[in-house]
């Protein structure tokens, strides 16, 4: 059987992906010579090439690049930045380029002073509506982001919407 129903074929393809996350991690991990950490850049770039594949079905589009240095974090870590990185980028792939615009999305993840992370997904694209309250987001995604950065890293969750949409988590 197919499904034709456009809004059901959304939900399965973000499932998937949320699924894809997890088993790349592994994948990841059981190729190392170190099972408790992963190279988290090769992870990154492994998982947005696959986000872009998924989504991405123009003739122009958008570009993403990954801005890291070399960070090795432990697994739950790992994970819980794969998926946040999953629902941003998938939010930026789905809604921020119209057709054929291309554009620019942008992950950045550094080591900030006192052992804190810092993680930016950033594109150029339509923006968010305003209004939105990270403290009680309206969608899944959102909601999913929201409480993996706040509750499983413990960490802060900023937006920005003056160029395009920029969310930042500090952990």
């Amino acid at each position: 059987r197919y499904i034709d129903d456009e809004s059901i074929l959304d939900i399965l393809c973000e499932s998937r992906n949320r699924l894809q996350v997890m088993a790349l991690i592994h994948e990841k991990l059981y190729g190392s010579k170190n099972l408790s950490q992963i190279d988290f850049q090769d992870y990154i770039q492994s998982l947005t090439k696959d986000l872009l594949g998924s989504y991405a079905c123009t003739n122009n589009p958008p570009r993403i690049k990954v801005n890291f240095v070399q960070t090795f974090l432990d697994i739950d870590r790992a994970i819980t930045c794969g998926l946040i990185i999953n629902e941003l980028v998938s939010n930026s792939l789905k809604h921020a380029f119209p057709e054929e615009d291309g554009g620019k999305i942008i992950v950045d993840f550094k080591c900030c002073e006192d052992n804190y992370f810092e993680l930016i997904v950033s594109d150029n694209g339509l923006g968010i509506r305003e209004g939105i309250d990270l403290d009680n987001p309206k969608t899944l995604g959102l909601r999913l982001v929201h409480t993996l950065a706040t509750k499983q890293l413990k960490g802060e969750v900023e937006l920005d919407t003056s160029h395009g949409v920029m969310f930042k988590i500090k952990f």
